[in-house]
C-alpha cells in the first residue's frame, strides 16, 4: 500500500486521476476496518496485518491524507511545512512498524517522529536531481530565498555556492533530527530497533552529500555504497540504530 501511494504522484498525468486513486484507498481502508476487505491482494494482506497486530487506523489515514495533499505539486513554503509532511507521511509508517513489533513506548515514539522527519527531508534532497530534470522543485522556498536561489537554478543543475548553501541548511536539519532520534537509543526497547534501521541509509546519504560539499547534483550521490549492507548488518547485530 505504502509503495503504491508513493508512486501515484509520478504515475498519473492529471490530479483528478490521482485523487480518484486516493479515494480508492480511503474506501479500502474503511472496508478493512469494517472487516470487509475487497478481493484485492494488497488489501487482503493489509487486513490480515491489521487484525494480527491491532494496527491503528489513524496512522494509515494520515499517510493517505498527506499523500493526497502532495498531489498539489508545489514547493514547500518552509522547512516546517516539509517536516509536517514528513511527520504525517513518514513517521506514521514507522509508528505502524512499531505496533507490528509490539512496541508501545514513549521514547520509541519520539525517536520514530524524528527519524520520520529526517527521512522526509533526505527523500526531498535525494529526489532533487530527478525532480529538477522534470522542471519540478519542492525544496523549502524560505531557505532558497534566504540564499537568493531560484527554482530555475535547480532546474538547470546549478552547482554554485549559494545553491550548495541551500542544500547544507536542509541537510543539517535532517542531521539534527537523526541526532535527536539517537539520543533516545538507550531508552528505546531493543525490539524496536528493526523499525529504525533506515537510519543507516539516511546517515549514508548525509555523509555522501557532505563529502560532495553539498553539491546535490554530484555523480557520487547517484551510486550505491557497497558497504551499506555490511553497516546495516552490524547495526542489526548490535540491535542499535
Amino acid at each position: 500500500m505504502w509503495s503504491w501511494l508513493r508512486q501515484i504522484k509520478d504515475s498519473v498525468s492529471q490530479k483528478t486521476i490521482g485523487l480518484m486513486r486516493m479515494q480508492f484507498w480511503k474506501k479500502t481502508l474503511e472496508d478493512i476496518y469494517n472487516d470487509d476487505p475487497p478481493p484485492q491482494p494488497v488489501a487482503i494482506e493489509l487486513w490480515k496485518a491489521v487484525n494480527k497486530h491491532k494496527l491503528t487506523k489513524r496512522w494509515f489515514s494520515r499517510i493517505i491524507d498527506e499523500r493526497e495533499k502532495d498531489l498539489n505539486d508545489r514547493a514547500y513554503q518552509n522547512i516546517q511545512e516539509l517536516e509536517a509532511y514528513a511527520e504525517n507521511a513518514q513517521s506514521s509508517l514507522i509508528y505502524l512498524m512499531l505496533e507490528a513489533l509490539g512496541v508501545k513506548d514513549v521514547h520509541a515514539d519520539h525517536a520514530a517522529s524524528h527519524i520520520g522527519k529526517a527521512q522526509g527531508i533526505v527523500t526531498c534532497l535525494r529526489a532533487t536531481p530527478y525532480n529538477s530534470s522534470r522542471r519540478r522543485v519542492y525544496l523549502p522556498m524560505d531557505i532558497c530565498m534566504l540564499h537568493r536561489v531560484s527554482q530555475e537554478d535547480f532546474m538547470r543543475g546549478s552547482r554554485e555556492t549559494n545553491v550548495r548553501e541551500v542544500i547544507f541548511d536542509i541537510a543539517s536539519q535532517a542531521h539534527v533530527h537523526l541526532q535527536h532520534a539517537r539520543s533516545f537509543n538507550k531508552s528505546v526497547p531493543p525490539k524496536a530497533a528493526p523499525a529504525f534501521m533506515l537510519t543507516v541509509g539516511l546517515e549514508d546519504y548525509l555523509d555522501k552529500v557532505r563529502k560532495a560539499d553539498f553539491d546535490v547534483f554530484h555523480p557520487s550521490l547517484q551510486t550505491r555504497n557497497p558497504l551499506l549492507p555490511i553497516n546495516l548488518y552490524i547495526r542489526s547485530w548490535k540491535n542499535t540504530y
